[in-house]
């Protein structure tokens, strides 16, 4: 199991110096966060960013947030023209030594919240999700959520949730593989990996088609390309945030067909309502038993890459909301503790 911590880049508060500091960590993960949709990604930027990791001992070898064009979700004609892109990004980023490439297919919103500094007892800061919020907004009236929907204009934004009411599930479906029976093929041709997200949360918002919610949606998407380079990248918190998924059974359903390549490991404080918050990530934390988690993963041979997801803001430190430095701190020390005892116990067995 190879640990690693999400960097923002050259702008990020928490800097490389800071993380390299962490013991145990085999390197960073990343993205160019601020470009446009289906351009051809600049290498000179994530040389850059590799040069300035390894100064401090750390690979990058992933990157997150290949975020796809809403033209390919959708199917619009102009998808044949942004599909290249995408292969040509791939093949770019394989020649300078990214092996792993973590991507979603969620319609229109990257990831939903409805607050990002929710108030914990303790006095931290977390992110958090109130269906009644969701519930009671109307989004031909406007939506005025945090997150990464909230950076679209609010024309676009409309023009975008209006094209994707006469899509069906079935639809997203063919619309996905359409784009995975272009680029995998390339993956393979370079030794690439794609590790799809799956929703978050996993389920209905604003009547968007949402297709990758449960251990059947992913099976799918396994089973739609079959492909060495089609694999997942397992969100506990995200799949954790509907009762219904029994996340440790996910990582053993997948981890036996070694389909899963990355794994985003956080914990959720999960409500008989829907509502939830990002909580600590020990167990007591919340509603996912992460010992249970990382045993799956070991039972199941996992050697891919873990980074410990969002955190709290902790201690009084400010940043992007969820990527402070110190509460991912210390959830991948308690991840790798939890390795190490797990590894340790199993090896007397």
């Amino acid at each position: 199991m190879k640990f690693i911590f999400r960097w923002h880049g050259s702008g990020d508060p928490v800097s490389l110096e800071k993380i390299h500091q962490i013991p145990g960590l085999y390197g960073i993960v990343t993205s160019l966060y601020k470009l446009p949709l289906g351009e051809v990604w600049p290498m000179d930027i994530l040389l850059d960013y590799k040069e300035k990791a390894a100064k401090y001992g750390l690979k990058l070898e992933v990157v997150d947030s290949f975020r796809i064009h809403e033209a390919i979700k959708l199917g619009l004609p102009e998808r044949d023209e942004l599909i290249p892109h995408y292969c040509e990004n791939i093949r770019n980023l394989a020649k300078i030594g990214i092996k792993l490439i973590c991507y979603n297919f969620m319609p229109v919103f990257d990831w939903t919240r409805t607050q990002l500094e929710y108030a914990l007892p303790d006095g931290s800061h977390t992110l958090a999700f109130d269906e009644r919020t969701i519930d009671a907004l109307d989004w031909k009236k406007g939506i005025d959520l945090p997150g990464w929907g909230t950076n679209i204009e609010p024309e676009l934004l409309q023009k975008l949730l209006h094209a994707y009411q006469d899509v069906t599930e079935n639809q997203m479906w063919e619309n996905l593989k359409y784009f995975l029976e272009r680029v995998l093929p390339v993956c393979e041709e370079c030794g690439m990996k794609m590790g799809l997200h799956p929703d978050d949360p996993p389920r209905p918002i604003f009547g968007l088609p949402r297709i990758c919610k449960n251990q059947d949606d992913l099976q799918r998407l396994m089973d739609l390309v079959p492909s060495p380079a089609n694999g997942l990248t397992i969100c506990t918190g995200s799949l954790a945030s509907v009762a219904d998924n029994d996340v440790p059974q996910i990582i053993r359903h997948f981890g036996r067909q070694k389909k899963i390549f990355f794994v985003h490991a956080r914990n959720v404080k999960l409500f008989e309502n829907g509502d939830f918050y990002e909580s600590g990530h020990t167990s007591d934390s919340g509603s996912l038993d992460m010992e249970a988690v990382m045993e799956a993963l070991y039972d199941t041979g996992f050697d891919g890459y873990v980074r410990p997801d969002h955190g709290r803001m902790i201690w009084g430190e400010s940043g992007v909301p969820g990527y402070g430095l110190y509460d991912r701190a210390l959830g991948i020390m308690y991840l790798q503790g939890l390795w190490e005892a797990i590894s340790k116990i199993k090896a007397r067995i």
